[in-house]
């Protein structure tokens, strides 16, 4: 029987394989012609949507999974990632200048969600080696999707 308070050692393999999709659309904008850039764009802006609306559904998951009472600010900073990154789209549904500036946020929110794993960690939800798997997947989707946006 494995300890439920541990990752599980694939969460790794599968945690640092998740950054390959925005590492390939970062070389994608670096060494692809024009025609393909716009579809770089979007697809980088897409993935860190994606995995950051995840991010709170993780956080989630581990509020329901806590036994005890699970302070308010955790369920708050679940639905977050979800909202910040629908405010990201603004820029796409107004017609102004997408997806450079949405990616430039959506990275900087990423990088910044590392706060919140520290606060989950020091209030004692999180599984054995939770930072140590959050800390580079965090920073370098974060790095990964601004550098897309300023490329």
């Amino acid at each position: 029987m494995t300890d439920r308070r541990r990752l599980a050692p694939i969460a790794r393999v599968l945690g640092f394989a998740g950054l390959l999709p925005q590492a390939a659309a970062v070389a994608v904008l670096i060494f692809g012609g024009p025609d393909v850039r716009f579809a770089g764009l979007g697809l980088a802006y897409a993935y860190a949507a994606l995995i950051f609306s995840f991010l709170g559904g993780v956080w989630w998951g581990l509020a329901a999974m806590a036994r005890g009472l699970v302070p308010r600010w955790v369920w708050i900073a679940a639905v977050l990632p979800t909202l910040l990154t629908l405010t990201t789209a603004w820029r796409l549904a107004t017609g102004s200048a997408w997806p450079g500036p949405s990616l430039i946020l959506l990275g900087v929110f990423i990088a910044a969600s590392l706060l919140v794993d520290l606060r989950l960690k020091a209030a004692g939800l999180t599984p054995e080696g939770w930072l140590a798997l959050r800390i580079p997947l965090s920073l370098g989707l974060g790095v990964l999707t601004i550098a897309a946006g300023l490329i």
